[in-house]
C-alpha cells in the first residue's frame, strides 16, 4: 500500500501520484476514514474522480417510472455500469492498486 498520510504531501504531489496511477483500478482511503475501490478517472488541481463500479442493490437516482417498468420488467433507462464520484485531493490519506481481472 502506498501511504500518502505518512508524509507530508502537498496537493501538487498528491495530484501527482494520482496522475501517475490514471486509468487504474485503486483503492482510496480518505482522512476521515472511508474506502473506496475504482478507476481514477480524471484528475484536477483540487480532485480527483473515480469511475466506481455500480452495484446492483444501490438505488440509481436517475430512476424514473411513469407507470411501472417497460417491456419485459426492464426500467426504461438504461442501466449504468459505473458512476464517477469526486474525492478532494486534501482528503486523500492512501491510494493502493488493486489487482483487477476480466
Amino acid at each position: 500500500m502506498e501511504m500518502m498520510g505518512q508524509q507530508t504531501m502537498d496537493l501538487s504531489e498528491k495530484k501527482g501520484h494520482c496522475e501517475k496511477h490514471m486509468h487504474r483500478y485503486v483503492m482510496v482511503q480518505t482522512s476521515d476514514g472511508m474506502l473506496q475501490d475504482g478507476f481514477i478517472e480524471h484528475v484536477d488541481d483540487n480532485m480527483v474522480y473515480l469511475a466506481v463500479p455500480y452495484c446492483a442493490g444501490e438505488i440509481d437516482d436517475r430512476a424514473f417510472f411513469p407507470g411501472g417498468f417497460g417491456y419485459g420488467g426492464y426500467p426504461y433507462f438504461p442501466r449504468r455500469r459505473f458512476y464517477r464520484r469526486g474525492f478532494p485531493l486534501a482528503g486523500l490519506l492512501a491510494l493502493s492498486l488493486l489487482p483487477f481481472y476480466f
